[in-house]
C-alpha cells in the first residue's frame, strides 16, 4: 500500500514504524508542515504500561526511549506557604523534542519517507496518489476540521487559560505550587524531562487572566510574570517559550476536548489528537497517540484484509481506552477549573483532593504508594473529627449532627423494599432494619415513608399516617437502640405524579392492573405515556399535604426516631415543583427557581417547627435533571440546598435525577458523589454522598477529600448487611461497635483479612 501520514509527531512517525516493522514493503510518506527540529511543548510523561507496549511493538525504539527517561517518585504541593510531598508516585517522562528525534531517526531506518516543510490539502482529491492518509496532524487538524460533519466532531472548549513554557531549573518532584496574586490565584504544573530541563505549565481561571493583564501582554511579558510570581520555585532559573510564532495572548491557550463520533471517512483515518485529546493535568494524550498507531498499524496488517471490519475493531477497541481517559481526564479538568472551592482546605486535605481529582488513583493506592504521608493524613482527618489524631481509616469518625452523634460515616441509604401492608412495616422490615443496624453502619435511612395511603409510591411502601405505623416503627427503633449503636432517620414523602404504580420487582413505574388511585402534582404532566395524569395541586391540596407532613414528623417523634429527611428529589410530589421538566405552573408557585421552591419550603419549614430542636433533619434533593440548562442544574443545587439550609437542614442528602422519565443520566463510579462536592464546597454545608459507591476504599477517599461527610451505600447493604463489620475487620479496627453475639465471628474475619495481608506482602517481598 501507499501510505501518507499527516503529521510527524509522536502519532504519525510511530504508526509509519509501526506498520514498516509489520510490512517493509508498504510505501509510507509522512508529511509535516513545520521544518525539521522545530517542535512544541516540553516533555511528555509515560506510564510502565505503555512502555511496555512500546517494548513489545518496537524493540529498538523503545530500548532508546527507555535509556533516556527522566524518572521522579515525588508529588510537591505547594499551598498557603506549605509544601506537602508523597513518595511512590512512579513518574517516567522524556523531551518531547528528543522524542521526535528518536522517531524520525528509527522511521528513517526502516525506509519511511519523512517531507518536512509541506502544509497539506485537506481536499480527498489531493490524496488520489495514496491508498490511505492518515490524519495525525494534532488536536488542530485540517482534515478532521474540513470533514467535521462526516467525522461527528465534539469540540468543548474549557475553560481555564494555561501557557506551557519550560525551564532549566530541574525539579526533583512533579510539583504543583499555587500562589495567590492581586489578581487571584495562579498555579503551575512542573515536572523534569531531562538533566537540564523541565515542564512549567502555567494556569489560572479566565476571571484571573484578565485581571492580571495577561490578554494585553506580549510573549515576552508574560513570561516576565509569571518568573516573577513562581520565583520562589525557579531559584533564579528563566521560563523559556518555544511558541515564538505565537504573538502576545495567543500563546496562552484554552484546552480543546475533542471526541469524534467516526474515526474514518473514505480514505482518511484519524489518529491520535486529530481523534480525541485528554486534558494535560493527566498527561495522556502521548500514550494515546502511541498506542491508537500500534492498534491501527495491527488491524491494518492482518491477512486478508476487511478494511471496514479492520476499522470498527480499531475505534472500538481504542475509543474505549480513551473514554476511561477522557473521564478521568474531565474529572481533573473539573478539581482545576473549581479550584476555589478547596483553597480554603488545609494543606494536608487539598493536597490529598488533588492527588484523587481523576478518581483514578484511590485510598488504598496511595497507602501503597507512601504509608507514612497517608498515615498522616488520616491521622490529621480523625484530629480534625474529634480533636485528637488516630491512625484508622476516615470512614469509622464519628460525626455531630446537632445533639446526634453518629458513630461512623456509613449509612444505609434508603432503598425502597415494597413489603409494607397496607403501610405498616412488619417483621421482615424489623429483621431488615435490624440486620444492617447490628452491621455496624452509623446511621439507617428508611425507605420512603409517605405521608398519606395517596401518597405511596406502591401498595408495598411504608407509611406514617396511621396509629399501627407508629407501632411498626416504634418496634423497629427500639430493637435498633437496644441492639446496635446506628441512628436511624425517618424518610418521609409524597409520591405526588409518580404514584399508585406496581411494586419495583414488577413493572417498575407502570401503573397497577386495576385499583389506581387519584394523584396530585405541581402540574397535569404524567410520568410518561402509560401513567395516569395527576391534579394539579390547589391551595387547599398545598395545605392538606403540608399538614399531613406534619402529622407524620410528630408520629415520628412517637415512634423513637432519631432524625427526619424530607424526599424533595426524584421527581416526587415536593420534586415535581421544584424541576421545572414538571412544574408549569402559571402562580406564584411555578415560574422561577424561588416559586418553584415556596412550597416544599413551607412543607420543610412546618416539619421543622414540629421537629425536636435538638435532633437533626436531612433533604434529598436532585442535584440535576440531566437535562442542560432546561431543568435543574448543579449551580441550582446549590440554591437549592442553601435555602433548605437557612430554613434548618442540617444535611444534604445529594442524589441526582429520576425527574423525568427521558433523562439520560450519565452513570459510572460515584457518578453522584461530584454534586455532593460542589454543594459542600460551594455553598459550605455537610452533605451526603450517594451513587455507585461499593468499596470502603472509595468511601474513604470521598471523605479524606472532602467530597462528603457521609456517604451512603445502597445495593451493598442489600446483599451484605454486615458491609460496615466486615471493612472494620479488613482495615483491623478495634473501635467499631459489634454486638457481643458476633464477637468471635468478628475475632476470626479480622484474623483471616490479616493473614491475606501478611500473604499478600510476603508474596510482594519475593
Amino acid at each position: 500500500m501507499r501510505i501518507a501520514c499527516i503529521g510527524a509527531g509522536p502519532a504519525g512517525l510511530y504508526f509509519a514504524i509501526s506498520m514498516k516493522l509489520r510490512c517493509p514493503s508498504h510505501e509510507i510518506v509522512v508529511f509535516e508542515r513545520n521544518a525539521e527540529g522545530v517542535t512544541f511543548g516540553w516533555g511528555v510523561v509515560f506510564s510502565d504500561q505503555t512502555v511496555e507496549n512500546l517494548m513489545a511493538n518496537d524493540l529498538v525504539s523503545g530500548r532508546i526511549i527507555a535509556e533516556e527517561f527522566a524518572h521522579w517518585d515525588d508529588i510537591d504541593v505547594h499551598i498557603h506557604g506549605q509544601t506537602v510531598t508523597s513518595r511512590g508516585h512512579g513518574f517516567i517522562g522524556i523531551g518531547r523534542k528528543r522524542l521526535l528525534e528518536i522517531l524520525t531517526a528509527r522511521a528513517r531506518e526502516l525506509g519511511v519517507e519523512i517531507r518536512f516543510g509541506e502544509d497539506c490539502s485537506p481536499a480527498p482529491e489531493a490524496w488520489d496518489a495514496f491508498d490511505l492518509v492518515i490524519a495525525a496532524d494534532g488536536i488542530n487538524s485540517r482534515i478532521r476540521d474540513a470533514h467535521a460533519d462526516h467525522f461527528g466532531v465534539d469540540i468543548q472548549e474549557r475553560a481555564n487559560r494555561f501557557v506551557w513554557l519550560g525551564t532549566p531549573k530541574t525539579f526533583d518532584a512533579f510539583t504543583f505550587a499555587f500562589e495567590k496574586t492581586e489578581a487571584g490565584w495562579i498555579w503551575a504544573h512542573a515536572y523534569r524531562f531531562a538533566d537540564d530541563c523541565s515542564t512549567f505549565i502555567v494556569e489560572c481561571s479566565e476571571e484571573t487572566w484578565m485581571k492580571a493583564g495577561f490578554d494585553r501582554m506580549s510573549q515576552a511579558e508574560t513570561i516576565s510574570a509569571c518568573e516573577r510570581i513562581f520565583a520562589r520555585y525557579l531559584d533564579g532559573q528563566p521560563l523559556i517559550s518555544n511558541a515564538a510564532h505565537l504573538r502576545g495572548s495567543a500563546a496562552w491557550l484554552k484546552f480543546r476536548r475533542i471526541i469524534c463520533q467516526r474515526w474514518d471517512y473514505g480514505k482518511f483515518i484519524l489518529l491520535g489528537d486529530a481523534a480525541h485529546t485528554a486534558h494535560f493535568s493527566i498527561g495522556s494524550g502521548t500514550k494515546l497517540a502511541l498506542e491508537d498507531a500500534i492498534k491501527l498499524a495491527e488491524v491494518l496488517s492482518r491477512p486478508g484484509l476487511d478494511r471496514a471490519a479492520a476499522l470498527g475493531e480499531y475505534q472500538a477497541e481504542r475509543n474505549l481506552e480513551v473514554l476511561k481517559l477522557q473521564n478521568s481526564a474531565r474529572n481533573s479538568t473539573e478539581w482545576f477549573e473549581t479550584v476555589d472551592r478547596y483553597l480554603d482546605f488545609e494543606p494536608w486535605q487539598f493536597a490529598y483532593s488533588l492527588m484523587t481529582r481523576s478518581q483514578r488513583i484511590a485510598h488504598e493506592n496511595l497507602r501503597e504508594r507512601d504509608a507514612d504521608w497517608l498515615a498522616q493524613t488520616e491521622a490529621a482527618f480523625w484530629q480534625r473529627a474529634i480533636g485528637e489524631a488516630r491512625n484508622a481509616w476516615p470512614m469509622f469518625a464519628p460525626l455531630t449532627l446537632r445533639d446526634m452523634e453518629v458513630a461512623n460515616r456509613i449509612v444505609v441509604s434508603p432503598m425502597a423494599t415494597y413489603s409494607a401492608i397496607d403501610g405498616t412495616p412488619g417483621d421482615f422490615h424489623l429483621v431488615h432494619y435490624g440486620a444492617r443496624a447490628q452491621g455496624g453502619a452509623g446511621l439507617l435511612f428508611t425507605e420512603m415513608t409517605c405521608v398519606s395511603p395517596h401518597g405511596r409510591i406502591t401498595p408495598g411502601c411504608t407509611g406514617m399516617y396511621a396509629p399501627e405505623h407508629v407501632t411498626g416503627w416504634r418496634r423497629i427503633t427500639d430493637f435498633v437502640h437496644r441492639y446496635s449503636k446506628a441512628n436511624i432517620c425517618l424518610q418521609l414523602g409524597h409520591s405526588g405524579g409518580k404514584g399508585s404504580t406496581q411494586l419495583g420487582w414488577q413493572q417498575m413505574d407502570a401503573p397497577l392492573p386495576d385499583g389506581n388511585w387519584p394523584l396530585i402534582a405541581a402540574s397535569d404532566v404524567a410520568w410518561s405515556a402509560a401513567n395516569q395524569h395527576p391534579r394539579p395541586m390547589t391551595r387547599n391540596d398545598m395545605d392538606v399535604v403540608r399538614d399531613q407532613f406534619v402529622a407524620s414528623v410528630r408520629m415520628a417523634i412517637e415512634a423513637g426516631f432519631d432524625m427526619i429527611e424530607l424526599h424533595a428529589a426524584h421527581g416526587y410530589l415536593l420534586s415535581s415543583f421544584i424541576t421545572p421538566k414538571q412544574n408549569r405552573r402559571t402562580d406564584e408557585y411555578g415560574g422561577s427557581l424561588e416559586n418553584r421552591l415556596r412550597f416544599p419550603l413551607e412543607v420543610f419549614s412546618a416539619m421543622r417547627a414540629a421537629w425536636p430542636a435538638d435532633r437533626p433533619m436531612s433533604v434529598r434533593i436532585s442535584a440535576t435533571d440531566w437535562a442542560g440548562d432546561e431543568g435543574i442544574t448543579p449551580a441550582d443545587a446549590v440554591l437549592i440546598a442553601e435555602v433548605f439550609a437557612r430554613a434548618g437542614a442540617d444535611l444534604i442528602d445529594v442524589s441526582a435525577g429520576q425527574t423525568w422519565a427521558e433523562a439520560q443520566p450519565t452513570y459510572g463510579r460515584l457518578f453522584q458523589t461530584p454534586f455532593s462536592d460542589k454543594i459542600r464546597n460551594e455553598a459550605n454545608l455537610k452533605t451526603m454522598a450517594v451513587g455507585n459507591i461499593t468499596e470502603p476504599d472509595q468511601v474513604n477517599a470521598i471523605l479524606t477529600a472532602g467530597r462528603a461527610d457521609l456517604v451512603a451505600l445502597g445495593r451493598p447493604h442489600l446483599i451484605d448487611p454486615m458491609w460496615t463489620l466486615r471493612a472494620a475487620a479488613q482495615a483491623q479496627y478495634r473501635g467499631q461497635y459489634v454486638p457481643p453475639p458476633y464477637l468471635n465471628g468478628m475475632a476470626q474475619l479480622a484474623r483471616l483479612f490479616e493473614r491475606e495481608a501478611e500473604m499478600k506482602a510476603a508474596d510482594l517481598r519475593a
